[in-house]
């Protein structure tokens, strides 16, 4: 839809209307212009001075980027989920709608580089791992959030990354997205009470290349698990064993999915779980509802957990 100026701040002074019918339609005709209008909202917004229509403008602002949103979770889903990045994006802007892409990736490479600096394609994929560990623990200082672990924050990219701290599954998926752009097997693990990574076999990725790798790879990859990443814990590797001793003491019977890579989808299904239980702590119903929304707009393309 063709923005015209004009029309549209004309639009916007109708929203301070005493008749509540007028400023219902005017709703309907700035939300129907989408993301298009944005700009000049948020203009007027900061510009305008009259509290209660600043506030109306507010929640159309609120009301285009919450649509785009769904919108936007939808389609990822709808495709298969298969850049985990862009996943973990879209869900943080339910909370920072105004969020740099970019400026996320960014982030991101820098950690990719330096690790990719440190990297032999022929190092065995313990060596990997020990190297990933030192760039992301010891050079980039990641590490988990024990003091304030149900903090919200801890399941949001931006944060995690400006705060070096995250939860379980902030810090897998950082990590994974920062393996699978070096071409290094890495994937989520849906373990219950604790998200975990798997390496799956590389020895067919073995000299196909270099560590520039693609920026995402296939969970369904052909290969067994090698080992397992405990990302929560400065990436402890440890084994099935292990695994099998955690659901013994939680008293779980073992199922495949708790052994093998589960789906982008998935992993950002559980980390909307996670927040609702994070809102729920703070009694803040209006995330709460939000999130369930993005969670039920997901549920048809993950599996039944």
């Amino acid at each position: 839809m063709e923005v015209n100026e004009n029309e549209i701040n004309a639009l916007i002074s109708l929203l301070d209307d005493t008749d509540e019918e007028i400023v219902s339609h005017v709703t309907d005709k700035l939300l129907a212009y989408g993301y298009e209008v944005l700009p000049l909202l948020e203009d007027r917004y900061l510009a305008e001075t009259e509290k209660n229509l600043q506030n109306r403008i507010h929640e159309i602002i609120d009301q285009i980027q919450h649509t785009g949103l769904r919108g936007n979770l939808a389609d990822w889903a709808r495709n298969g989920g298969k850049d985990l990045f862009e996943g973990f994006f879209i869900l943080t802007k339910f909370r920072y709608p105004e969020l740099n892409k970019q400026y996320i990736n960014n982030q991101l490479d820098k950690i990719k580089l330096d690790a990719w600096l440190e990297l032999n394609f022929q190092l065995a994929s313990l060596d990997k791992v020990r190297i990933l560990n030192y760039i992301f623990y010891d050079v980039h200082g990641f590490k988990g959030n024990g003091d304030d672990y149900h903090a919200p924050d801890n399941s949001y990219i931006n944060r995690v990354l400006e705060t070096k701290k995250g939860n379980p599954i902030s810090l897998a998926i950082i990590y994974s997205i920062i393996a699978q752009r070096l071409n290094v097997p890495i994937f989520g693990v849906n373990l219950p009470q604790h998200f975990i990574l798997a390496y799956k076999d590389d020895s067919k990725l073995k000299g196909t290349g270099s560590f520039k790798g693609n920026p995402y790879m296939d969970y369904n990859m052909t290969g067994d698990v090698m080992f397992y990443i405990n990302a929560f814990n400065k990436g402890a590797i440890f084994n099935k064993w292990n695994i099998d001793q955690f659901l013994k003491q939680l008293n779980i019977k073992p199922q495949l999915m708790y052994f093998e890579p589960c789906s982008n989808v998935d992993i950002i299904m559980r980390v909307c779980r996670n927040l609702i239980y994070s809102y729920e702590k703070v009694n803040d119903t209006e995330r709460i509802e939000g999130l369930k929304e993005l969670l039920a707009i997901m549920a048809p393309y993950g599996s039944v957990m």
